[in-house]
């Protein structure tokens, strides 16, 4: 149902207005997905257009409405990207708050469009300045921690915590693992710079969770180029198998380069690699197929080994047993 088309809803009144988008405004990026964005629907905005509750829970049995949270419905399916769902239960819980907040922590992320690993998305975080309490209901999270003004940015009409102030809000809050995903695509993404979250750990020092911030940020690397990447060098390093080299370039007698990898142990001349399924589509030329990307990345793996490299490769699968990674890593080391 789009209240932008000349589509109706299923039960039509010709003096009653068809559901509209809210009256809010798109509040920024999106982080990437490949899903289409459904239009928002609030209730009390279908409320004021004449549509009744039995109406709305009609639509939804029907499905035509998803419903993301009491009083907020979508166009049709809910998306399965949580990063795109939640960004839509910010655009509906925002704009009915009482107090003035800011979009914080993982929420900030998600507008920020940094990825998130194992990180709940079921409620919209925010951080109001003091006085206030912490407090957490079925949709919100509020922190109260004092705001710089240059802390906070605004992204098409919303208030959100800047890029550092987000980075390391989650890096005091996060698991160390996942804090290195969101640190690592920080630099990467040219959002931060190293040497300013280091100087801003003196902002934090003492308060809860700063020793755990100071740990991620001092471990954090932007060359990491994806969240299996980083949750590797987390777990290599936790089982003390932590690599001389990120993207190490393997280059022939004449100086041409054969290929980059991910990490490298130099002495041993062992070279690692995650295959994330995704790294195969960011691989392919037009034209090509998913087969077409495996074979060009079989050929260039078979003319490292021919520069006396050997390759290692893992997946997503063993990401969930560290243990047997660290096993498989030690034995090609020794």
């Amino acid at each position: 149902m789009d209240g932008s088309s000349t589509r109706r809803p299923a039960v039509h009144h010709p003096h009653r207005a068809p559901l509209s988008a809210p009256r809010t405004r798109d509040r920024g990026p999106m982080p990437e997905s490949f899903e289409p964005v459904p239009e928002l629907h609030l209730r009390r905005d279908a409320v004021l257009d004449g549509w009744s509750d039995d109406e709305l829970n009609r639509l939804v049995r029907n499905g035509e409405l998803g419903r993301l949270r009491r009083g907020a419905y979508v166009n049709g399916l809910l998306p399965l990207d949580p990063a795109a769902r939640h960004r839509l239960l910010i655009r509906a819980t925002m704009p009915g708050l009482r107090r003035p907040a800011v979009v914080s922590h993982q929420s900030a992320a998600v507008v920020l469009g940094l990825p998130l690993w194992d990180v709940p998305l079921d409620r919209v975080h925010v951080t109001r300045r003091p006085p206030g309490w912490n407090d957490t209901g079925r949709v919100l999270c509020c922190h109260v921690a004092r705001l710089r003004d240059d802390e906070v940015i605004d992204i098409e009409g919303l208030q959100v915590t800047g890029p550092v102030r987000t980075a390391l809000d989650l890096a005091r809050s996060l698991p160390h693992e996942a804090a290195v995903v969101v640190l690592d695509a920080a630099l990467r993404l040219g959002l931060v710079d190293h040497e300013v979250l280091r100087a801003r750990l003196f902002d934090i020092a003492g308060v809860p969770g700063s020793r755990s911030a100071a740990r991620a940020v001092r471990f954090a690397d932007g060359r990491s180029e994806s969240v299996g990447e980083s949750r590797s060098r987390v777990i290599l390093h936790r089982w003390k198998l932590a690599p001389s080299a990120l993207q190490f370039e393997i280059r022939s007698p004449d100086g041409a380069l054969i290929g980059r990898t991910d990490v490298a142990w130099e002495r041993q001349r062992l070279v690692g690699e995650f295959d994330g399924r995704i790294k195969y589509g960011r691989l392919l030329r037009p034209g090509q197929d998913a087969g077409d990307a495996v074979f060009r990345e079989k050929r260039r793996e078979d003319a490292i080994r021919e520069e006396g490299w050997g390759v290692i490769r893992w997946t997503w699968s063993d990401l969930h047993r560290p243990d047997r990674l660290a096993a498989r890593v030690r034995r090609r080391l020794n």
